[in-house]
């Protein structure tokens, strides 16, 4: 087992100040290092899954370390609850979409979590559990598409109105939805159409809130050259939604410990 102490000397020698002013501008406060995506994954390889080591680097409450804490969490140890209470310590959207994705969605209970995040009163929640919805699209083939049109005109009905990060995870989820299957994109586009241009404030960044129509389209042909490829064989997964970004470090920061 690795030290925590040991973990927390190496990822200050790998932060940067550089780093530290992307993540501000991305939402990210103190205590931190800067440590890039790419090093945070190199160490997610290394340690594998340790649970403690995961408590620990949790409980330091540095943002670096949580999220490299969510990468190597294992899904195992943690029931809804236990993922709640560490999401609710979550201090930026960045810590909670590390979590739900390496952890949250792959929780056999995990789509049982979604209906009492959505109804939450408070930002963070509600994006977690719509970045819960996204993943599942993902992570959960058995699920019936009905779990998911379900939720289109409630995307509809809400989107507009939602808090900023909600409204971009929103926005993520709808895509994610459509690039599930044929008929999903199909609902999920017509509503995307009648939903209109998403307006997220993305700070002092260059992000750009991604066209819903357009990234369903490109998702599924993806996925039919996927399958093509694969001799007709439903793949596992359709190709993620990414964001528009002219710096990939960011984005790539955003899917550990962020968005699209």
């Amino acid at each position: 087992m690795t030290a925590a102490q040991d973990v927390l000397r190496e990822l200050e020698a790998l932060g940067s100040e550089q780093t530290c002013k992307t993540y501000r501008r991305h939402g990210v406060t103190e205590p931190m290092f800067g440590v890039k995506f790419g090093d945070l994954e190199k160490l997610r390889k290394r340690l594998g899954r340790d649970q403690a080591l995961a408590r620990a680097l949790w409980q330091s409450k540095n943002h670096d370390a949580r999220v490299l804490a969510a990468m190597i969490a294992d899904p195992a140890a943690f029931d809804l609850e236990t993922l709640a209470r560490w999401q609710a310590e979550a201090t930026c959207h960045g810590q909670t979409d590390a979590l739900i994705g390496h952890v949250g969605a792959r929780l056999p209970a995990a789509p049982s979590a979604v209906a009492a995040w959505l109804d939450a009163t408070g930002e963070s929640q509600r994006r977690a559990g719509w970045v819960l919805v996204t993943h599942l699209t993902q992570e959960s083939p058995d699920l019936e598409d009905s779990f998911f049109s379900d939720l289109l005109p409630r995307i509809e009905r809400e989107i507009h109105e939602a808090p900023n990060r909600t409204r971009e995870a929103m926005n993520r989820a709808l895509i994610a939805i459509g690039a599930r299957s044929d008929a999903l994109a199909r609902l999920a586009t017509a509503a995307a159409r009648r939903i209109g241009p998403v307006e997220v404030d993305h700070g002092d960044t260059d992000c750009k809130t991604p066209d819903a129509v357009s990234y369903i389209a490109k998702a599924r042909e993806h996925r039919a050259k996927m399958e093509a490829k694969h001799g007709g064989k439903a793949v596992a997964k359709p190709a993620p939604a990414k964001k528009a970004t002219a710096k990939k470090a960011t984005a790539k920061t955003r899917r550990a410990g962020a968005a699209e």
